[in-house]
């Protein structure tokens, strides 16, 4: 079984920073693009920042110059580094992957369970 699990989320005062991690687990072959995801309340699921296994990076217009995507395949972990946090930012963020199983030829859809990040004074 696949599981991706977030982690690193919390209460942040305005201008603080954290740092989340999602790592994915299981008899993984390989994994496509990463991406980051966040749903406010109220309101749709929007991308905040993608990176493919090559290391392309995309962020949302909202996070770019203040947000930071990497990922480390050795470790099938992909990281969201969050500074100068604004309450705008409150939200549950969710990791997302397509990952192929081994002994597949095909790319499934993975979502993580979702981590709380809450900015406030």
């Amino acid at each position: 079984q696949v599981q991706l699990v977030e982690s690193g989320g919390g209460l942040v005062q305005p201008g603080g920073s954290l740092r989340l991690s999602c790592a994915a687990s299981g008899d993984i072959l390989s994994i496509n693009a990463m991406v980051w995801y966040r749903q406010a309340p109220g309101k749709e699921r929007e991308l905040v920042a993608a990176i493919t296994s090559g290391g392309s990076t995309n962020y949302a217009d909202s996070v770019k110059g203040r947000f930071t995507i990497s990922r480390d395949n050795a470790k099938n972990t992909v990281y969201l580094q969050m500074n100068s946090l604004k309450p705008e930012d409150t939200a549950v963020y969710y990791c997302h992957a397509r990952i192929v199983r081994i002994g597949s030829y095909l790319a499934s859809t993975y979502w993580g369970q979702g981590t709380q990040v809450t900015v406030s004074s």
